[in-house]
Parts: structure tokens; sequence; C-alpha cells
């Protein structure tokens, strides 16, 4: 059986709630998980949903963006984007192929702006077969693809 390699995440979680003074059992009554499920986190023996994640940083009172960063999956980042991934992550009405479809779209819209505004990458994507960068402007006429 494969390793879930979630240890990094439970000490990390166990500092944070130590430092925020709650004990264990004060912390799953918070975030409204049971305490040997939690306790079971912190040892690194499960790999919490994002949805769990962003309870227990919500009752950490810490961003729910650090937990997904610490969990792998979020990629830490510089700039703009964690709030939304973070959000799509949390999501409980959509389910995970369908959040990390969304992920992925916004990632190639990340990389086509990137492109665009960086000549040198521009004239690279110019040669892209699916049209993504140095395509015309009347490609899209408003038709599903």
């Amino acid at each position: 059986m494969a390793s879930l390699n979630v240890g990094p995440l439970g000490e990390y979680i166990r500092e944070q709630r130590r430092n925020a003074q709650y004990s264990l059992r004060q912390l799953a009554e918070a975030a409204g998980v049971s305490n040997p499920y939690l306790s079971q986190i912190e040892r690194g023996l499960r790999k919490p949903s994002a949805e769990i994640l962003q309870q227990i940083a919500k009752a950490l009172r810490i961003s729910a963006e650090t937990l997904y960063v610490q969990a792998g999956i979020l990629e830490e980042r510089r700039g703009e984007g964690l709030e939304l991934r973070a959000s799509i992550l949390a999501d409980p009405l959509i389910n995970e192929r369908q959040k990390q479809a969304l992920l992925a779209v916004y990632d190639a819209f990340l990389k086509e702006n990137a492109a665009a505004a960086d000549p040198v990458t521009a004239a690279d994507g110019a040669e892209d077969p699916a049209g993504g960068v140095g395509g015309s402007t009347d490609e899209h006429r408003g038709e599903a693809p």
C-alpha cells in the first residue's frame, strides 16, 4: 500500500492547533469532525478532503489556501488565484473530477494570458495547433467548441 505522505500536513495542523491553544477535542468539535479522525489527520494516517481542510482552517482562523498548499492540493504561488482555487476545491456542489476540470481551464487561461503578455512566449504560442494564442479574432463567433 502506498504511503499517503500527509505527515507534514498533520504536523502543520497540530502546530497551528497548539498555537491557537486548542485541545484536539476542542478543534475537532469546532471543525465539525470526529476526535479520532482529526487525530489520524495529525498523525499523517488520513488525507482529508478539501472540504474538511476548509472546516479545520475556519476553526483555526487560518487561510484554507495555506492548508491546501500544505496538503499538496495547491501549488504555492505568488500572486492571485489562490482564493479562487480554494473556493473551487471547497465547493461541495461539484465533484472532484469537475473541480479538477475547472482548475485545468483556469490554468490554461492563465498560461494563455502570460504568453500574450510576453512577446517571446507569444511567438512560440502562435504555432500552437489549438490556436490558443496566435489565432485570429474571428475564430470565435459565439459557437460552442
